[in-house]
């Protein structure tokens, strides 16, 4: 009997001491547990965040080699840098489902451009110069489901003056833009009208502007009114109707005939086409294979 009161005393003591302890180092052990699990959540982010930065780097190399795929065959380096820049301006405006419009382009770095875009699915892509013969073009670039129309990011200026003394040419009113502090880039094609003057093609922000400051014209004075695209008075396409009979439904037989040019010239220049039509679907091949490998 003594020996279990000597027990159950020893017992008691222990865990009052225990407590005791417990209550004296309680916020040595709150603070152990807090460090611990900060510890553990920082190395989790680390973790996490390393994870994720290497999942950008390798998207940004897929992306990088897809964007270096697609302009494989793009000429200058001027226009393959005009190009890219293009590129990726519409890749961000799929991306965030905007829609983005370039300045006026050269005819360069506009045909390279509609190339390439077209080869992107996710990417809708509008070319817009006032009218259809129009050489500088904007490029409007979006997600096929945001860029649905044309957009309005093109106006038309008339400038009139009394040209029948002293006739300008193109330069002339290039020059006489230009000087009002306008870069090239916001400003399409110059359609001369003799005597009358030009119509212009420039982006909307400026139109106020150049009615206002351009008021002269080598040495005539002129004024500029806003025009709708639809009065532009541009020179259609010239087109020829003709009649003739062959032998056969061959494309060479009808080319040569409509061309004027020999079926054994036709003959060549079509089997370089499809040379260049197969090189296309090999391109576009491995185009996919990169996606997919994403």
């Amino acid at each position: 009997m003594a020996a279990t009161a000597s027990s159950f005393g020893t017992t008691w003591c222990l865990r009052r001491a225990a407590q005791a302890f417990a209550i004296s180092h309680s916020h040595i052990l709150r603070n152990n547990v807090k460090l611990s699990l900060q510890r553990n959540f920082c190395s989790h982010l680390l973790s996490v965040s390393t994870s994720l930065a290497s999942g950008v780097s390798q998207t940004v190399q897929a992306l990088k080699g897809e964007v270096d795929l697609l302009l494989k065959g793009v000429g200058e380096r001027s226009v393959t840098k005009e190009v890219k820049h293009i590129l990726e301006m519409a890749r961000r405006a799929s991306l965030k489902r905007e829609i983005l419009h370039t300045d006026f382009l050269t005819p360069p770095v506009l045909k390279e451009s509609m190339q390439v875009l077209e080869k992107l699915a996710d990417v809708k892509a509008i070319a817009q110069g006032g009218y259809p013969q129009a050489e500088r073009c904007r490029i409007s670039v979006g997600h096929p489901e945001e860029l649905t129309s044309d957009p309005d990011i093109i106006s038309a200026l008339s400038i009139t003056g009394n040209f029948q003394f002293e006739p300008c040419s193109h330069g002339d009113f290039l020059g006489s833009i230009l000087g009002t502090g306008i870069v090239r880039e916001k400003l399409g094609d110059i359609i001369l009208q003799g005597e009358q003057g030009a119509q212009i093609i420039v982006v909307p922000e400026l139109v106020e502007f150049l009615m206002s400051t351009l008021v002269k014209v080598r040495n005539v004075p002129v004024s500029c009114t806003k025009i709708p695209l639809i009065s532009l008075d541009y020179e259609p396409p010239r087109t020829k109707s003709f009649k003739t009979i062959e032998a056969s439904l061959r494309v060479d037989a009808l080319a040569s005939a409509g061309f004027k040019v020999s079926r054994s010239k036709l003959v060549d220049m079509i089997r370089l086409e499809i040379s260049n039509l197969c090189l296309s679907f090999l391109f576009i091949c491995k185009l996919l294979i990169v996606t997919l490998q994403l």
